[in-house]
């Protein structure tokens, strides 16, 4: 895809989505990973749209991903949209399309992201229900959606990217984790393309190179997201130990079960995350 053509794809998005929501503009979007569709907190006034009836939008094929844009607001009044379901690069997409719903949200007036992601732990300490507030990542994909698809209208070409994700965000979230009693830690992702898991091989190799959870999502979004100059917050549920850090073996069933299994903790946590005075502002 051109670049013009791929302007003209999330602007015609975004003003279908202007259209279909009215007078709600959302400030803030979250994306909801593998699992996790179901962790919606309250909203008023809420509108549900199908991908599938959004014009030019991309659609998930992935199990556990409702598919499901859902906007309205908190008790607060903070605009809020939730991506029930993510695209990965494994489906075939093309890198530069998981651009579109960050970009098509922005025109909408989003300036705040949260993204979510079940991730496997390279490390013991991380375990199975841990929480991990992402303070970096580590791009393994080694591809990247902002090549090819420049426009001063998403932002500067070459992006900086000191801090991804945003330290008072982080700041703050640990210390509702502490409250919620949610076991919590920081740490850097590492995000390779799947759809196989990795080999015990490359598990040793991530953990030499400072990664603390590994997936197969999320960094894409983070880069178009600092691109046009949002604040990030990225929130990872620990589903399973890497291989070779456990014997067992790894599906994504159980990864879609062990969403289940925080869901009534993530939707609080999330919950109170936006009731944030950081956030709203």
């Amino acid at each position: 895809m051109d670049v013009k053509e791929h302007v003209r794809r999330v602007e015609g998005i975004t003003r279908w989505l202007g259209k279909k929501l009215g007078k709600l503009r959302p400030e803030l979007a979250v994306i909801m990973g593998s699992g996790l569709s179901g962790c919606v907190p309250p909203l008023e006034d809420s509108v549900s749209i199908s991908y599938a009836d959004i014009p030019g939008f991309p659609q998930s094929t992935v199990q556990g991903h409702a598919g499901t844009l859902l906007a309205g607001k908190t008790k607060e009044g903070l605009g809020v949209a939730m991506m029930q379901g993510r695209f990965h690069y494994y489906e075939g997409h093309a890198i530069g399309d998981l651009a579109i719903p960050v970009r098509a949200l922005y025109g909408l007036g989003v300036k705040k992201l949260i993204v979510t992601a079940a991730v496997g732990s390279v490390k013991r300490s991380v375990k199975p229900g841990d929480l991990v507030v992402l303070n970096d990542h580590i791009n393994f994909m080694c591809r990247n959606p902002l090549r090819g698809i420049y426009d001063s209208r998403f932002g500067k070409m070459f992006t900086d990217m000191t801090e991804p994700y945003d330290p008072v965000f982080r700041r703050e979230t640990l210390k509702l984790c502490k409250k919620l009693g949610i076991r919590a830690t920081e740490g850097v992702y590492l995000a390779e393309t799947g759809p196989s898991y990795e080999t015990a091989a490359e598990i040793r190799a991530f953990a030499m190179l400072g990664a603390d959870v590994v997936g197969m999502s999320t960094v894409p979004e983070v880069l178009v997201a600092r691109q046009l100059g949002m604040r990030v917050l990225g929130l990872c549920w620990v589903t399973n130990l890497a291989t070779g850090i456990s014997s067992a073996r790894l599906s994504h069933q159980e990864v879609v079960a062990q969403g289940k299994l925080v869901a009534v903790k993530f939707q609080k946590l999330l919950q109170a995350v936006l009731s944030l005075p950081q956030v709203r502002d």
